[in-house]
């Protein structure tokens, strides 16, 4: 194992599809013998109704690496695609099929909310408990105490027992135990899908500081930005391979691109059925690009319009597109909307279909993956009908503009603005040509 914390080689998992896991007891050791009759007989019976009965499903195959102590690694990918199998195997819940997994160091997991916990004990009980399962004595626990509580901000149920706990006060003290009784290595998967704003962000300031103090975390997060804040690394995991293992800026870079395709282009011919309401309903959007038509990309330097087509369905409204364009970080670039728009703005609309048109200069945008958010917004003020990721589409660099300079280029925006140099007083002892 050398110096690592963590080594994987050649690691898979694999399943027979509509049958439950197993675990060894006394009686299936006793049962064995009876339990192959009974195997080969089912088999029989499959293969004579058609159905793939030897075909194992591979919830990982074939994974290696290797974390260094103190190291924090992030772990994405698609649902489905072998993360929570992984560190279920890195924490001893279940068992591999092939390769090997060591671990060097006591091991705290929070798998799923609440795991460890029993349902009949307080929430003081479970405490104990899981600090006595990481191995740890009962006076590092009780110094640990009141820091647990303090955190999960369940003082007043902390003798209740936890089946009556809320699942955000479930979540809550499922973290604060996790992350306070110091474990060496930390498992982490999806802790931030479940809990409010304020204890997220609690929960990333405490990943912070544990990383800080040179303990070891593998995060698995559906949250990008949260990953890239966090993990100097990213392993990139899809139906149970090791797609990419590299700094973690590069590897959600390729993540996103690949995870999200273009939607540049959409339309609703039933209006019934279309996006909105009873006062407006949503027809058609699309990106179009300005030129060159034949060639669809979109680069740095291309203008494009972004056009919704509408049907106002209440005359004498006044109406107003607004949209918000995010990176692919879920960070908002910027908001538009039509303040200076020469024909209807401030103007009551009649009822109808109508289309607005906004165009986007080039030299704006940085290089990515951008998604576009309408509000339909009613006097100014209220907003009748958000429609999410309306459209989707990459801005590709242009390597023209680049120079010599092959890096990525850093900024949300990437304007191109107006420069001029002049020389404003030449060496004395240049002489003139």
């Amino acid at each position: 194992m050398g110096n690592h914390a963590v080594t994987v080689e050649n690691l898979g998992k694999s399943y027979r599809l509509g049958e439950a896991e197993r675990y060894l007891a006394l009686r299936d050791v006793l049962s064995k013998p009876f339990q192959s009759l009974g195997r080969r007989l089912k088999d029989l019976g499959r293969t004579r109704d058609g159905a793939a009965n030897d075909e194992p499903f591979w919830a990982l195959r074939d994974v290696s690496f290797e974390v260094a102590p103190g190291e924090v690694v992030g772990i994405i990918g698609p649902n489905g695609a072998g993360k929570t199998t992984l560190l279920k195997i890195l924490s001893r819940i279940t068992a591999p099929s092939q390769g090997r997994a060591e671990i060097c160091g006591r091991v705290g997991s929070l798998l799923e909310v609440g795991t460890g916990f029993h349902p009949e004990l307080t929430g003081r009980e479970n405490i104990l408990l899981n600090g006595a399962i990481l191995g740890m004595s009962r006076a590092e626990i009780r110094r640990k105490f009141s820091q647990i509580v303090s955190f999960a901000e369940v003082e007043r149920f902390i003798d209740t027992p936890v089946k009556r706990y809320s699942s955000g006060m479930y979540v809550r003290l499922a973290f604060a135990v996790a992350a306070h009784l110091e474990p060496e290595i930390l498992l982490i998967d999806e802790v931030l899908a479940v809990g409010d704003a304020a204890f997220q962000k609690k929960c990333l300031g405490k990943i912070n500081d544990i990383s800080g103090e040179g303990r070891t975390i593998l995060f698995v997060s559906h949250n990008m930005i949260a990953v890239e804040g966090l993990c100097q690394r990213v392993i990139w995991l899809d139906k149970g391979k090791l797609i990419a293992d590299d700094k973690s800026a590069t590897v959600v870079s390729q993540y996103l691109r690949t995870a999200v395709s273009d939607l540049t282009e959409r339309s609703w011919t039933d209006l019934e059925s279309a996006p909105g309401n009873d006062q407006v309903r949503i027809v058609s959007a699309a990106i179009k690009k300005i030129g060159d038509e034949t060639d669809p990309t979109i680069t740095v330097c291309t203008p494009f319009d972004i056009e919704v087509e509408f049907h106002n369905l209440v005359p004498g409204t006044y109406l107003h597109l607004s949209l918000h364009i995010y990176n692919q970080q879920g960070i908002r670039l910027f908001n538009t909307g039509p303040l200076d728009e020469p024909d209807w703005h401030g103007k009551p609309f009649p009822a109808g279909r109508f289309r607005s048109r906004c165009r986007i200069p080039g030299g704006l945008l940085n290089d990515g993956v951008l998604r576009v958010q309408l509000l339909v917004v009613k006097n100014q003020g209220m907003i009748l009908h958000t429609e999410d990721d309306l459209l989707v589409f990459e801005v590709r660099d242009d390597v023209a503009v680049r120079g010599s300079y092959h890096g990525k280029w850093p900024g949300l925006l990437r304007p191109t603005l107006a420069w001029s140099t002049e020389l404003l007083e030449p060496d004395s002892e240049q002489t003139s040509p």
